[in-house]
């Protein structure tokens, strides 16, 4: 049981990998022989039905995703453009810390744009009554969902693609509600929000609202890249740790006061009473929450818990956390490729396993006799030991998704999950039932000095030295040594599992050993970062975005970049800039234009012969011919992002020429809308 999501993960991750339907095919035809070959093995053997299990969930995962992204398939937006349009608000997500509101929307009568659109707006542009379901008239500039930027960044067409978004933009005021508006029309969630981070202000109300709503809108950046860096930022997002302590709250205070009376005690099974009500208490707040899929994901999972303390049998085993994962991916297949998914269910099988190990639960069961200090000693034991598994199971997925890790984050979670379990979210829970009757107050403060504690227990831990290890992209085939490695050591039980140490160890050597990129530029072409001499990388242009900064950053494998045009070795116009890198036996002459205005055409032809690579945003003219690779718009149009080694000459590119639906999906274009010109112009 424990390897069927495994197998099924694999037929998913097949899917992913491979370039196009020809394959797909060949792969379902090879799990059709695997099959075949499992029937022919001798009957009733356990050999036979274990490769007929393999088979089938193999060709299981491999065609459901491929039926679920063909489900999901809706035009996107050709290019970018300005566009004036009637949409009925889906979804309207607040984000104080960044003074935006998001929308999510639906066209009305636009056969010419996407079914669904998504558009930030300033929040001084929102006009008052503005709820979900409202139908609004804006103009916005809408572009397609982007692919990565270089090699190894975050993918948001297909995550765009599985969500239904054909476009992303920014609106423009004025914004006109033509129905469906008025004054506390918000839903339950909305409301709910707003009236906690009215209690509490700043980020620290932003994480209140959060383990209440899900909603992280009013956690600003620095805050939430703190929680990032010192492993806590599994408490922003609503998951096991968050629903647990619902589910278990609730049960607790139910089965209190139902045992108060000696008539209900005597008559009822108020265990199985106060399971009901904390079922109830988990499918309310997933609702409240968002729905999203790591809180289904956990409701699930509390659901199969009940149900096994209701039974009599064991609750938290490695067969809840498999029936778990099958659930998921049999209703959203493509989660296996999102960070959420991997990162959840690789930390709760750390949990487990651990805990299942005969070994651990010798140490740290309970002992008759002994005295409270030594009982708390091996607790917190207990929780450091806990804590170390999990950083070790999640440091190979998140050098992968983010290219970084925090070195801290066991430590920082043995004070912050019982601080955020036992303190924060019962005092929250309290202060809102107090508000009901205007006595909230005194407790919300308390609320608000236990986040304030929490927080500055993420600002110290995320900057102390050495409190994150960043590396550049790591291999694919590194990721999958590390992942087979680690489920190896999960799932065994025997110690067969400590072979899963040698895949896991050949994978993390690879991956630190992997040099990291000396050039990375982006699909546009408009901005790049190079290597110096001093090991940083330098970035082209000087007003770069910090989305952009941060991008590369992470991808070369640095915390900050420096400036191009300050480095003793570039030289640098408004216009161009150019640089010589030594690597190896080998000096690399890279010339990058990074202004809008055109050089000369014979200038540009002398600067191209010169250079061993050109990189622009422009198309270049054909005299511009480098002694290497010339990265113009025409031919980062084909390749996408790319990534460059100097000293092996490696050139990795995003567009690896696959066929999976997102990179050339059906595409719709408004007609250009002409402004009027006013008299003067």
């Amino acid at each position: 049981m424990l390897w069927v999501p495994v197998v099924l993960g694999a037929g998913i991750t097949a899917w992913f990998l491979l370039p196009g339907p020809d394959q797909w095919l060949a792969f379902l035809a090879a799990a059709a022989a695997l099959a075949v070959v499992g029937v022919a093995l001798p009957a009733g053997g356990r050999l036979g039905r274990a490769v007929i299990v393999v088979a089938l969930g193999l060709a299981l995962g491999c065609s459901w995703i491929w039926w679920r992204a063909d489900r999901v398939a809706a035009p996107v937006l050709a290019r970018p453009a300005v566009v004036a349009f009637d949409a009925r608000v889906e979804r309207l997500e607040q984000l104080p810390a960044r003074g935006l509101v998001r929308l999510r929307l639906m066209p009305v009568d636009r056969t010419d744009l996407p079914p669904r659109v998504r558009v930030n707006l300033a929040e001084a542009d929102v006009p008052a009554g503005l709820v979900r379901g409202s139908v609004v008239r804006l103009r916005a500039r809408l572009m397609p969902p982007p692919p990565p930027a270089v090699p190894g960044a975050y993918d948001f067409a297909r995550v765009a693609w599985f969500d239904g978004i054909g476009a992303t933009g920014r609106g423009f005021a004025p914004v006109t509600i033509l129905s469906g508006g008025g004054e506390g029309g918000h839903d339950l969630r909305t409301r709910l929000s707003a009236h906690i981070q009215s209690r509490i202000e700043g980020s620290a109300g932003g994480i209140a609202s959060a383990l209440a709503t899900g909603d992280r809108g009013a956690i600003s950046d620095a805050d939430s890249e703190a929680m990032q860096r010192s492993g806590l930022a599994h408490l922003l997002s609503v998951s096991g740790l968050h629903v647990t302590a619902v589910t278990a709250g609730t049960m607790l205070v139910v089965l209190r006061l139902l045992a108060l009376s000696p008539w209900l005690a005597l008559r009822l099974r108020l265990p199985l009473v106060a399971a009901g009500a904390g079922a109830a208490a988990a499918i309310g707040y997933t609702l409240l929450t968002g729905a999203e899929v790591p809180t289904i994901r956990s409701c699930a999972a509390a659901l199969l818990v009940l149900l096994a303390l209701s039974l009599g049998r064991e609750a938290i085993t490695l067969r809840l956390v498999a029936t778990g994962a099958c659930f998921v991916l049999l209703l959203w297949p493509e989660a296996l490729a999102g960070p959420s998914f991997q990162l959840s269910f690789a930390a709760v099988t750390a949990i487990v396993a651990l805990h299942e190990n005969r070994t651990v639960r010798r140490w740290f069961e309970r002992r008759e006799g002994e005295g409270r200090a030594v009982r708390l000693t091996r607790g917190l034991a207990s929780l450091l030991l806990t804590g170390i598994a999990v950083e070790l199971a999640l440091m190979p997925l998140a050098l992968f998704h983010f290219h970084k890790a925090g070195l801290y984050g066991a430590l920082a979670n043995i004070v912050a999950i019982p601080l955020t379990t036992f303190v924060i979210m019962p005092l929250e829970a309290l202060a809102l039932l107090l508000d009901l009757v205007g006595l909230g107050a005194p407790v919300w403060w308390l609320t608000a000095q236990a986040l304030n504690l929490l927080l500055w227990i993420a600002r110290t831990v995320s900057s102390a030295p050495g409190a994150v290890a960043a590396l550049p992209a790591m291999p694919m085939a590194a990721f999958a040594l590390c992942v087979a490695g680690g489920l190896w050591l999960a799932l065994w039980r025997t110690r067969i599992r400590l072979v899963g140490a040698v895949p896991l160890t050949i994978g993390m050597a690879w991956a630190l050993m992997t040099p990291p990129p000396d050039l990375l530029v982006t699909s546009d072409g408009r901005h790049l970062a190079i290597r110096t001499a001093n090991g940083g990388m330098a970035l082209l242009r000087d007003r770069a975005g910090d989305y952009m900064r941060d991008i590369l950053a992470e991808n070369g494998g640095e915390q900050t970049l420096a400036l191009l045009g300050e480095e003793p070795a570039a030289r640098c116009s408004p216009d161009v800039c150019a640089i010589d890198v030594a690597a190896g036996e080998r000096r690399w002459r890279v010339a990058a234009t990074r202004s809008a205005y055109h050089l000369p055409w014979t200038e540009m032809s002398a600067l191209c012969a010169r250079s061993d690579i050109v990189v622009s945003d422009r198309r270049l003219p054909l005299g511009c011919t480098p002694r290497w690779l010339k990265l113009d718009r025409a031919m980062l149009a084909r390749t996408g992002g790319v990534a460059i080694r100097f000293s092996d000459g490696h050139v990795a590119t995003v567009s690896r020429g696959t066929q999976h639906p997102w990179l050339d999906p059906p595409r719709v274009m408004p007609p250009r809308q002409r402004t009027p010109r006013r008299r003067g112009d």
